[in-house]
């Protein structure tokens, strides 16, 4: 698995959710599929008048959310920009020939009225629900850059073991001090919770 694999089966997913928060801070999500995939970058299109499009010239960030018939969760985290004035005629043109049922909701030069912005930078998030254990990585677009999250366990670690015996989905070995795979976490943070001794802690606090 790699970012580009994972843009392609949100590709074959087609309608996305995109997640963004409105000026009173209320977050809002909408399903789009007027979407286009270069190799190395996302372009989509929606009409000037809507919040949606002033929510992201006003702030830009944006989390992309799609789900395969395999169970695979596909989320990226990204900041959308308006792709460069010269650009929004052809990335129109194709947005349009790629779903051509945006004919019918902007018919003629009604599409006119639309932006297409673009997502160059990016983190993806792939988790696998449909296998045993989860399997769950991260991989970056562009700039983007990888936010840490789950546990891990720490050198106050005894070796009891607690946190092993609780751990859904088994993913935690033995070892000076005990360790979580990471590409297995569930992240429900029982382990955190069942720890004897407080050993466990959230991945990127200090």
């Amino acid at each position: 698995m790699d970012a580009r694999t994972c843009l392609q089966k949100l590709q074959y997913v087609g309608v996305l959710a995109f997640a963004t928060v409105d000026k009173e801070g209320a977050p809002q999500v909408r399903n789009i599929s007027a979407v286009h995939y270069e190799p190395d970058a996302i372009y989509f299109f929606t009409a000037r008048g809507k919040d949606f499009c002033r929510e992201l010239l006003s702030d830009g960030r944006v989390q992309i959310l799609g789900y395969t018939r395999y169970k695979e969760m596909i989320r990226l985290s990204a900041k959308a920009e308006p792709a460069p004035d010269e650009e929004q005629e052809k990335w129109i043109r194709t947005i349009f020939e790629d779903q051509p049922y945006l004919s019918n909701v902007y018919p003629g030069d009604t599409r006119e009225i639309g932006i297409v912005f673009v997502i160059r930078n990016a983190q993806i998030e792939y988790f696998n629900l449909g296998v045993n254990p989860i399997f769950r990585e991260s991989y970056t677009v562009g700039k983007g850059q990888i936010a840490e999250k789950g546990y891990e366990i720490t050198e106050k670690c005894i070796g009891c073991g607690t946190c092993m015996k609780h751990c859904p989905q088994r993913c935690i070995k033995p070892g000076e001090p005990f360790e979580i795979q990471q590409e297995n976490c569930l992240h429900c943070g029982n382990c955190f919770e069942q720890c004897p001794v407080s050993a466990v802690k959230k991945r990127g606090d200090k």
